[in-house]
């Protein structure tokens, strides 16, 4: 009985040291998301569009962090030379629900705000991005359609939020 009791103890432990994993990486979008958005574009959780074909997404990464993972069926467009006219031959139907995202949804949301200008009706940024996305096990896709695990990770500093991919930084296309 009492061999029982100690093992109870430290599953409960375990739990909850794990829970408390899981939640640092969650606190840690949301206090980035505070401190650098200014919740211009309504958020929408990874949950609310998986399966769910109505909404267009947008990557908003750089092209090499698109090329390394994406989620399925996104149409990668960038951020710095973001060009409204370019979606505008893409989505005509300016009543498209539209889902931009990035890493975390910092990127995304300066591009939602250019949606939204030009007219667009319908448009959410990806709360916590393609990390949260991953961290909630969701599949991603590299370049030629397969699915992986790899996930480009900005930076160090921000790979510090995603939690469960393999990260890859820098410039090269296959980082081992």
């Amino acid at each position: 009985m009492r061999l029982y009791l100690q093992m109870k103890y430290l599953f409960h432990i375990l739990i909850s040291l794990i829970f408390l994993c899981g939640l640092r990486g969650q606190s840690e979008i949301d206090k980035t998301l505070r401190k650098f958005n200014n919740n211009s574009v309504p958020y929408i959780a990874a949950e609310r569009i998986t399966g769910n074909t109505q909404f267009l997404l947008l990557d908003t990464r750089e092209k090499l962090e698109f090329e390394v993972s994406h989620i399925a069926k996104a149409i990668w467009v960038g951020n710095k030379n973001f060009d409204t006219d370019t979606i505008l031959a893409i989505v005509p139907d300016k009543n498209r629900p539209i889902v931009v995202y990035c890493s975390i949804g910092v990127r995304s949301e300066k591009v939602g705000e250019k949606l939204l200008k030009n007219g667009y009706k319908e448009v959410y940024n990806l709360y916590g991005g393609i990390f949260e996305w991953k961290n909630k096990g969701f599949p991603v896709y590299d370049s030629i359609g397969q699915e992986t695990d790899r996930v480009h990770a900005y930076n160090r500093h921000w790979g510090k939020m995603l939690n469960n991919a393999t990260k890859v930084y820098g410039h090269k296309k296959h980082n081992n």
